[in-house]
């Protein structure tokens, strides 16, 4: 049993696919392949199920994955050791953002790596849920997500904007002569959403679920500018964060809600238990110096 072969596997369990693993892992599909075809004849027992589109552990896979993770961990803990006392910080950070907001993630990352240049970073976009869950099971590092009022389990944040959420509407709109509205107002409308998955949408979904509707979304985007140019062309209701709304000001009305007050908190997260690597140690106290909690 080798450690690649650990890495290949653990990788494919992740991503639930070969190809995505292999180009995960920068190496030849067919290589991951027969590396985790010879891990399972040495363990006697198939590991994953490939009959059907998605990759899926078999049931002795799912008992062995968290004793790869361990072992690939214990092998990463070692390394670092060693980088400590040598002085030298090298190794990987992974790192999440969602697609729209205003911190200077780039910023960030010059700045660590300038630092840092012995550390290899990876960079990648996805919805918030996504990406939690991605820090919660080790596959990120940080993350740039959007949450509600509460810290989200497991999870340790720094909050870097803290924004209502509003209705936004073209001039000629009914509700365009109101300058707030109850959420209640919203039921039967036709609404204009990113996507599920979005701390946006989570926010805007379960507030409609206490009030007893189910928002009926129209129209979705994954930024909030095109939301925007859709409701000022009189498509629908947008709902987007109160900053957002404001930049096309000139073009659109905003309403507030009010009740319930909806609000939306972009921030700063990891793993509650700690970064598993010196660098990314590094990279957190490097985002706590330059990021600040809104007030």
């Amino acid at each position: 049993m080798e450690l690649h072969q650990l890495q290949y596997f653990v990788a494919v369990a992740e991503e639930r696919n070969f190809t995505r693993a292999a180009e995960r892992l920068h190496v030849a599909q067919p290589g991951v392949s027969a590396q985790i075809r010879r891990l399972e004849r040495e363990l006697g027992q198939e590991l994953l199920d490939r009959s059907g589109r998605a990759v899926r552990l078999t049931e002795v896979g799912a008992a062995v994955l968290p004793y790869a993770r361990a072992a690939l961990a214990a092998v990463d803990g070692a390394r670092a050791a060693v980088d400590e006392l040598t002085g030298l910080l090298r190794g990987h950070v992974a790192v999440g953002t969602v697609t729209s907001h205003h911190v200077d993630l780039p910023g960030l990352l010059a700045e660590f790596h300038e630092a840092h240049p012995a550390v290899d970073i990876t960079l990648s976009e996805a919805t918030s849920d996504a990406l939690m869950e991605d820090l919660r099971t080790g596959r990120l590092d940080a993350a740039i997500v959007s949450v509600g009022s509460d810290t989200p389990a497991g999870l340790e944040i720094i909050v870097v904007d803290d924004q209502p959420l509003v209705a936004a509407v073209g001039p000629d709109h009914e509700l365009a002569v109101h300058s707030v509205i109850s959420l209640d107002t919203l039921r039967g409308r036709p609404l204009i959403s990113l996507p599920r998955g979005t701390g946006l949408r989570t926010r805007l979904d379960e507030a409609c679920a206490a009030a007893g509707f189910t928002p009926e979304i129209a129209f979705e985007a994954s930024k909030p500018e095109v939301l925007a140019q859709l409701a000022a062309r009189g498509l629908g209701t947008a709902i987007l964060p109160g900053v957002a709304a404001e930049a096309s000001a000139g073009r659109l009305r905003t309403v507030r809600i009010d009740p319930p007050a909806l609000r939306g908190r972009l921030v700063f997260a990891w793993r509650a238990d700690g970064p598993r690597s010196p660098a990314a140690r590094a990279l957190i106290d490097r985002a706590r110096a330059m990021l600040h909690d809104a007030p």
